[in-house]
């Protein structure tokens, strides 16, 4: 028996359009035949099409966690709509009649069937040796890291010496072809933090009301040079050239980590349960690609992780969208990016299931109690221009209040006080949405907020997220 549900579907689904194409297709009965296997793993059908003959699509589901869609249509999109819609069929309880499989499938599950034993007979025979490393390339890039850092170094100073109130377009340009010529020094990382720079001084029409930005741009690109040109170095000296499985130092220089490089430095846990608990996504034209971004919890741990999908301008019609996700999730094997708080995380295949009340319930007995032991950790971390700039955290919350100065306030057990505050860098407004809920729903509860410092005021405030409530959930940012 087949368990899934409408959201799991959703998941699948490379953007909303997709979605709506394939709910579409169930809505106009454009479905000939639906078939189901005796044994409950397969479904199958004919769907009619834009072409002479109806398209054959199908979801094996002989792995439960990890479901293949197939489907004759043409669509370069994977999955399609019509392999999406047999799905949200299934799910809208339509009617399947049970059928053998068909002799194609089979073929394919045997060949499937054969390499999964492959994969059985290596892991017998020993773990897989590692990926041997060129040693003389890696030194020549590291030199050449290196050298790129030194440039990037003398120009920012120029800029300093020279003072932002001089940056007219002729500066500009110049720092867009140092843009371009960070990526010949395999610093993609420098690469996003200039453009970031860039974009500040060039996009903003009063200058001024940006230098706050603009100085904390260049206090981040400081200390990665700094930080980057002593790791590098030491690497260097490193007779094993090591990575550093720790920081995120490497992110910043532009490695992208593998999963079983992940796996190798002890960066993965087996069956974790996790639910989501905010998701948004956003343009990050510095990086010159749109952002997924989900926080969830770990229900086991308590910890709050998140989850990110970068989507390249180029290749983003290409690419599945990813989206606000309801079920519970069991993930046979968890990855986690180095890091400290809010890791990255990812995996390959995933289970989903209804959300039951009761878990909800007891989520709340992760939420942080101490606001002062909170910001402690929270202005620690941000201590490291390299960090994280916007940690977020589960809190208790025993009430929100409204300030003397009109401000939005939540409190703990102690009365210690919290400002809440939109963020900008969000880029979508939460506080008032809390005018729509009730005082029960605003008193003893968990509130999932996105810590922020203003450089202009000094002050550390937070966005609400989610709040937890009983059994029950309320996303503000979804």
């Amino acid at each position: 028996m087949i368990e899934i549900t409408s959201s799991y579907v959703d998941s699948l689904a490379s953007n909303n359009a997709a979605m709506k194409n394939a709910q579409g297709l169930v809505k106009k009965r454009s479905f000939v035949q639906l078939n189901q296997s005796e044994d409950g793993t397969l479904l199958f059908a004919e769907c009619k099409g834009s072409g002479s003959s109806n398209y054959q699509c199908s979801a094996d589901f002989i792995q439960p966690d990890k479901p293949i869609l197939r489907c004759s249509c043409p669509s370069r999109q994977l999955p399609c709509k019509h392999a999406l819609g047999l799905l949200y069929a299934y799910v809208g309880g339509e009617a399947f009649t049970s059928a053998a499989v068909p002799d194609d499938i089979t073929a394919k599950r045997e060949k499937a069937e054969k390499r999964e034993e492959q994969k059985l007979k290596q892991a017998v025979d020993g773990e897989p040796k590692p990926k041997k490393v060129n040693k003389t390339a890696l030194k020549k890039k590291i030199q050449s890291q290196l050298e790129g850092l030194d440039v990037l170094e003398k120009f920012i100073q120029s800029l300093v010496r020279n003072g932002l109130g001089t940056i007219d377009k002729k500066v500009i340009k110049t720092m867009q072809e140092h843009v371009k010529q960070m990526g010949n020094y395999y610093l993609t990382g420098a690469q996003t933090e200039l453009r970031r720079l860039t974009l500040l001084l060039s996009e903003a029409e009063d200058r001024e009301q940006v230098y706050t930005d603009v100085v904390e741009q260049l206090a981040i690109m400081h200390a990665f040079i700094k930080k980057g040109r002593t790791y590098l170095t030491n690497k260097l000296a490193d007779p094993a050239l090591a990575l550093d499985h720790e920081s995120t130092i490497e992110e910043w220089l532009g490695h992208a980590w593998q999963l079983t490089d992940l796996k190798e430095y002890g960066l993965m846990k087996e069956q974790a349960e996790l639910v989501q608990l905010a998701f948004v996504s956003y343009d990050d034209p510095a990086r010159q690609e749109y952002v997924d971004e989900g926080f969830w919890l770990e229900q086991d741990s308590g910890e709050i992780h998140r989850t990110l999908q970068y989507r390249p301008y180029k290749a983003a019609k290409l690419m599945r969208e990813e989206d606000s996700f309801f079920d519970a999730t069991r993930i046979p094997s968890l990855y986690r990016y180095p890091g400290d708080a809010n890791r990255r995380v990812r995996w390959e295949e995933m289970a989903a299931r209804p959300l039951d009340p009761h878990e909800v319930a007891r989520m709340s007995i992760h939420a942080q109690r101490s606001y002062a032991d909170v910001i402690k950790k929270v202005k620690n971390q941000l201590k490291n221009p390299l960090s994280d700039a916007n940690p977020v955290v589960l809190l208790h919350v025993a009430e929100v209040l409204l300030s003397s100065q009109d401000e939005v306030v939540i409190t703990d057990e102690a009365g210690q006080h919290l400002v809440l505050q939109d963020q900008a860098t969000a880029g979508h407004r939460a506080l008032p949405l809390l005018t729509h809920l009730s005082a029960s729903q605003l008193e003893d509860v968990s509130m999932l907020v996105r810590f922020e410092h203003d450089m202009d005021t000094g002050r550390l405030t937070a966005m609400p997220l989610t709040i937890l409530k009983d059994a029950e959930m309320i996303r503000l940012l979804y």
